[in-house]
């Protein structure tokens, strides 16, 4: 019998990135109402897009919206299987835009594509550069950023 150890799954070495990849995480994240509150107090954004039904019945979008940096926050965790579970380090995020709403009870699903994969001058690592997108359960894009990634050679 075959004994597999889960941490090998987890996450990529250097070698097992190539520039043009698409990742697409699994499974999807549904937000909650209660989710959504719980970030706002944890961080302090007391914004009332975020947590206030009544203001925002007089807004555009007409109901709370999810806290963006909770969807970058999920977007990101979704990738680390795929990605970044063997990082040495999370190096850098970019370019991150909040591409459309999120509101209690969205669904998020994401998707990274490798852009770049770059080996250090030590040599037993190397720079990963990707772009992670997430779209809501109608396949509408609500985020995009980029980051960079410190990740190992296979010993």
């Amino acid at each position: 019998m075959a004994v597999v150890d889960g941490r090998e799954r987890y996450g990529k070495y250097l070698e097992d990135f190539k520039a043009g990849d698409v990742y697409k995480h699994w499974p999807g994240k549904t937000i909650t109402e209660a989710e959504n509150h719980q970030f706002c107090l944890l961080t302090m954004n007391h914004n009332p897009l975020h947590i206030d039904h009544k203001y925002m019945e007089s807004h555009q979008h007409g109901k709370p919206l999810v806290v963006g940096l909770l969807v970058v926050s999920i977007a990101v965790g979704m990738s680390v299987i795929d990605t970044s579970g063997k990082a040495v380090a999370n190096l850098e995020y970019e370019k991150i835009t909040h591409d459309g709403p999120v509101f209690h009870g969205d669904t998020i699903y994401s998707e990274t594509e490798v852009l770049d994969v770059k080996p250090t001058s030590k040599g037993d690592r190397g720079i990963i550069y990707v772009e992670t997108r997430a779209h809501n359960q109608n396949g509408v894009k609500v985020l995009t950023l980029r980051r960079r990634f410190l990740v190992p050679r296979r010993a």
